[in-house]
């Protein structure tokens, strides 16, 4: 599964909707990690974007565990469809607050 995540750019997100003479341009999102949406969830982080670039921050858990690889691998796949070349993760770790900055390869921008 976390293959596959990384890997499908097939159906690309676009990052802006377009009704009548406006433009609606997603700038934020609050990302929770849950088996099925409406059950209680175990992590909470938030991503900001601005132009090619992403912010995550915000990042909470339920447990105090820190985020694992499959959890970078998920966030790293949504950037990837959202045309998103860098990323940057704010992150604490036994409590130290720690930054995380990577370049997307192969990007597909729409």
């Amino acid at each position: 599964m976390q293959q596959n995540l990384a890997q499908n750019t097939a159906q690309d997100i676009t990052r802006y909707i377009e009704l009548n003479n406006w433009i609606f341009e997603i700038k934020s999102i609050k990302a929770i990690k849950v088996e099925k949406y409406g059950e209680p969830y175990s992590a909470t982080a938030n991503l900001c974007i601005n132009n090619d670039n992403a912010f995550v921050d915000g990042v909470m858990t339920r447990d105090q565990m820190d985020l694992d690889q499959e959890d970078y691998v998920t966030f790293m796949a949504l950037c990837r469809k959202l045309g998103i070349k860098k990323v940057k993760f704010d992150d604490f770790t036994n409590q130290n607050l720690f930054t995380r900055q990577t370049e997307q390869r192969k990007v597909k921008i729409a």
